[in-house]
């Protein structure tokens, strides 16, 4: 077992500063193309750079080659980064017309500030840079686009125009990730739902707020249908929750105190007030408080596929993976300390059992510990970080520690899923909770006879379902394995003949739960089988003179395959194995 601790190597540590540094290069060259440009912040983030700027009129794509050519013009004049510091006052002298500058000079506590030359271009910055522009590989960086962003990030400040770039040690690693850029756009789920009307997200609804169509409806059904049956084999039962609840269950969870930002404005019923949940947590411990339990009694595995609503900017709101209601996968587990191992352990086997089910085999494991500020004695933290550690080494599992990560109310073990493309994507937590037995005065009779509090673990295992969906459209580039597939078999009859024997077909599948549909249409058959393809309906059964009169089916399969099978019976036995065994294709 490999424990990683969170920390970059010096050649991570070269690469930013070589990317601060093109971002300080890009200001430049936005400088000579806009000289009123009044500059926001550029740093270093993941596989590239960005710079804000306030600019006299709005970008378009044209303009980016020029910045970028004129960005080139001064890697080549070789222009040293040259770092100085100055006082406060020397500072708002220098910076006197760019107003975003001298609010981050206000907000500097020590009186004497770095800042860095280059060329003509002077920036209030901490560094580290390069020696020289020519540090920067001149063919191994791309301005790739713009957006608007908020100075500070606050909907109350001026809209910025930020703009976006790549950057890498070389050519080819940026050739590299340019291409994986170009899968993800072909993957993104809100492109393929163009193509595949899976859900719609209307503007009377309100923003964040997601309809789903037949499509998508029949694909979350099975989903969820499986994710109830495992849950059930699993030791799980279900509890259901109502979607609002007094002004006052929010105060005991302390949600009204701690998460208000991010809840909706209170709802007046009968002169009280209630509140739209932003979690289903609550709810589970009233179910537990309503008895008296005993040590025999636990552990207790409670789960709820609950609809949320939290408040999110219109700024971030983002197709499926970031909305304002969503159905989240919550779990409970309440036992003795005792019993605190073992239940980690079978929460961690059960996700990753289910996350392997959907076709993800990889996946990274981060534990979070106790921050500085954090509720529950130091023995309680103690016991639950060792639990989570030696659940994980126990099983070989390496993780990296976020040491401080943990939320005020415990440490957690958080799973990131790597999809088709190699992306990481934070899904699954196991979280323990010292806050909500306290708040609401949790206990069980144990063996002496006396109260105990018990120990509380939360457990999203797909999170919210409809991250978890975008997730499954982009990884699968809407392609779905065909147990999960919205229409598993389109019957393609070659002329109105035959519609009669594609009828028949289609009722034997059927009665064997095969998702079936007959395309009726009065067009072509290349046709209809162009549009199956691009539905991405993993079977199709074309079917003519010679199928009908031999009662046989010919096969295509969504990647062009074609294959013939003797009788339905035989093709019947195939779908229905493919569907069993959650086969990732036909």
């Amino acid at each position: 077992m490999v424990t990683n601790e969170n920390s970059k190597t010096a050649a991570e540590e070269k690469l930013d500063a070589m990317r601060h540094s093109a971002a300080h290069v890009m200001a430049e060259a936005v400088q000579s193309i806009f000289p009123d440009a009044r500059f926001g912040i550029g740093p270093s983030i993941e596989n590239g750079f960005y710079y804000d700027f306030e600019l006299p009129r709005s970008l378009t794509p044209d303009d980016l080659p020029l910045i970028e050519a004129k960005m080139k013009e001064i890697i080549a004049s070789n222009s040293a980064f040259v770092r100085e510091e100055i006082t406060r006052q020397e500072a708002k002298k220098l910076f006197a017309d760019q107003p975003y500058k001298l609010e981050l000079i206000d907000e500097i506590p020590d009186e004497k500030m770095t800042l860095y030359r280059q060329g003509s271009f002077v920036d209030l910055c901490r560094g580290p840079h390069l020696e020289s522009t020519r540090g920067i590989p001149h063919n191994a960086f791309k301005l790739i686009n713009t957006a608007g962003a908020y100075w500070r990030g606050s909907e109350k400040n001026p809209m910025l125009q930020r703009i976006y770039a790549v950057a890498f040690n070389n050519k080819n690693a940026m050739r590299e990730h340019l291409e994986k850029l170009e899968e993800m756009e072909a993957r993104d789920h809100r492109r393929l739902n163009k193509q595949l009307d899976l859900y719609v997200a209307p503007e009377e609804v309100g923003g964040g707020l997601i309809i789903y169509g037949p499509k998508a409806g029949r694909i979350r059904t099975t989903v969820e249908d499986y994710w109830r049956q495992e849950h059930f084999a699993n030791g799980y039962e279900l509890l259901y929750s109502p979607h609002i609840g007094l002004s006052k269950l929010w105060e005991t969870s302390g949600h009204l105190d701690f998460y208000k930002e991010s809840m909706y404005s209170p709802i007046d019923i009968d002169e009280q007030e209630y509140y739209l949940k932003p979690m289903n947590c609550p709810f589970h411990v009233l179910v537990y408080k309503s008895q008296i339990h005993s040590y025999r009694d636990l552990p207790l595995r409670w789960a709820e596929l609950g609809t949320v609503y939290r408040y999110e900017r219109s700024g971030v709101l983002h197709g499926l993976l970031r909305v304002r209601g969503f159905t989240q996968d919550d779990a409970h587990i309440i036992c003795t300390p005792e019993q605190i191992e073992a239940e980690i352990a079978e929460v961690f086997r059960f996700s990753i059992h289910i996350w392997q089910a959907f076709g993800f085999e990889k996946y990274k494991v981060y534990v979070s510990t106790r921050p500085e500020k954090a509720i529950g004695t130091e023995e309680q933290w103690h016991q639950a970080e060792e639990a989570l550690r030696k659940v994980l080494d126990g099983q070989g599992v390496a993780y990296d520690v976020d040491e401080g990560g943990g939320a005020f109310y415990g440490p957690k073990i958080d799973i990131k899923i790597e999809d088709a493309i190699g992306r990481e994507w934070q899904m699954t937590t196991i979280q323990f909770d010292f806050n909500l037995p306290e708040r609401f005065d949790m206990v069980y009779i144990g063996h002496d006879g006396r109260e105990h509090r018990p120990y509380m673990v939360h457990r999203a295992l797909l999170g919210a379902w409809e991250r978890f969906f975008g997730l499954l459209i982009e990884h699968y580039a809407g392609a779905f394995p065909v147990w999960l597939a919205p229409v598993q078999v389109m019957v393609i009859p070659v002329a109105d003949r035959h519609l009669n024997y594609a009828g028949r077909l289609e009722t034997e599948l059927r009665k064997a739960d095969i998702r079936v549909k007959v395309d009726t249409r009065s067009e072509r058959m290349n046709l209809k089988i162009r549009q199956a393809q691009l539905d991405k309906i993993p079977y199709m059964l074309v079917v003519g003179d010679k199928e009908e009169a031999a009662a046989s089916v010919s096969i295509r399969l969504r990647n062009g395959e074609q294959f013939s099978l003797p009788s339905l019976a035989d093709f019947k036995e195939t779908v229905v194995k493919a569907i069993a065994d959650k086969t990732k294709d036909a």
